[in-house]
């Protein structure tokens, strides 16, 4: 793509909780800076964010990795010359002096703003609306990540999946990966992943895992979900402890760098998720997973989460569609769900094809820098 008009990128992120606006621009970043031809420039307000995710990142205010320009966002922007295209995520609205500096170009630069990912009905018929700026009259287009084919795709590098595939067909890889973990897991046991917010659900999940017929390994990395864990079960579990009791072996294991949590997810045989980055994945890791959305006032998150149900779940057998849907909706409204649990476990070839058929869906649809780029030519 030698002929791109487009050779600079900026991308501005403003981190308001936990990981995921950042973990969503970082991987957007690194996959247009190693996939095309461009520069990119991440603007970050919260360097410490991206440490947490991506560790070689340093304080320096202005610093390259993986090929992406990685500065912190501050100051005033004085003779910050504007990329040729812009990313504003998530709405963090540009810095006044960069919007005038946008003004002075010769061609008005492509600006977006990447929104949320949503599989609510309106999401498509907002997807590419132009908004202009009412003093300075340059055009923003909103580009929507989604799941159909009139939004905006999904992010994924566009060796995703021959990577995942060439892990998961190798055993010696996999090996490798639990032993930086400390921990092997025995043939027979159902290897879980638990990454999500306080959920006090997961006491009657614990307690299913126990009393389970089949060994389960349970993966906490440390999280807001460890406390909820910690106290059902009176300890104070931490980085490297391990508890058994039962048939549930639980390890908890460090906060993983976003490479890193790909192979949780490829590995295990169940992934509980949160956020939007990891629900991404978990999503391209083809693997039956549960989603524990953002909670919301008034319980909107619930209306986000059917609507990604009825996309997810097309195709599924009735059972298999009542069992999970249920699953999903008593982890997210902190109820019991032992009963849940052993359903959908009962429907688990059902679920696991099902998760391969989405997976495949998703990558007929092309991706989100792609399509982004592509909507610059």
């Amino acid at each position: 793509m030698s002929h791109l008009p487009v050779k600079t990128w900026d991308i501005f992120c403003r981190v308001i909780d936990n990981y995921g606006d950042i973990g969503v621009c970082w991987r957007l970043a690194r996959q247009l800076a190693r996939e095309y031809p461009i520069q990119v420039r991440l603007w970050v307000d919260e360097i410490a964010a991206l440490q947490h995710i991506w560790p070689s990142v340093t304080n320096s205010a202005s610093q390259e990795v993986e090929g992406v320009e990685i500065r912190i966002w501050q100051g005033e922007f004085e003779g910050v010359i504007p990329a040729d295209a812009i990313v504003e995520a998530f709405a963090c609205e540009l810095p006044v002096n960069y919007l005038a500096a946008m003004k002075r170009r010769p061609t008005p630069p492509y600006w977006f703003n990447l929104e949320y990912l949503s599989a609510e009905d309106w999401v498509e018929g907002c997807h590419g609306l132009p908004s202009v700026h009412p003093q300075l009259g340059l055009k923003k287009t909103f580009f929507f990540p989604g799941f159909t084919a009139k939004t905006g795709g999904l992010l994924k590098e566009s060796s995703l999946l021959e990577v995942r595939d060439s892990f998961l067909a190798n055993k010696e890889s996999q090996n490798r990966f639990w032993q930086n973990l400390g921990v092997i897991p025995t043939e027979n046991e159902l290897v879980i992943s638990l990454f999500g917010y306080e959920n006090p659900a997961v006491a009657s999940l614990i307690d299913s895992w126990i009393q389970s017929t089949q060994p389960v390994l349970c993966l906490v990395p440390a999280s807001k979900i460890l406390p909820s864990v910690n106290s059902h079960l009176g300890r104070s579990l931490a980085i490297g402890d391990e508890f058994v009791q039962g048939s549930l072996r639980i390890k908890i294991i460090p906060f993983l760098t976003q490479r890193e949590y790909d192979y949780l997810l490829w590995a295990a045989d169940i992934n509980f998720i949160r956020g939007e980055d990891s629900f991404v994945r978990a999503q391209w890791a083809g693997k039956p997973f549960v989603w524990h959305i953002y909670p919301q006032d008034d319980d909107i998150h619930m209306v986000k989460l059917d609507a990604f149900l009825e996309y997810y779940l097309q195709g599924a057998t009735p059972k298999s569609r009542a069992t999970i849907t249920d699953l999903w909706h008593r982890w997210n409204l902190g109820e019991n769900a032992s009963q849940s649990w052993e359903n959908c476990l009962s429907e688990l070839q059902d679920w696991q094809e099902q998760s391969k058929n989405w997976c495949q869906h998703l990558n007929s649809l092309g991706d989100l820098a792609s399509n982004m780029v592509r909507s610059c030519i």
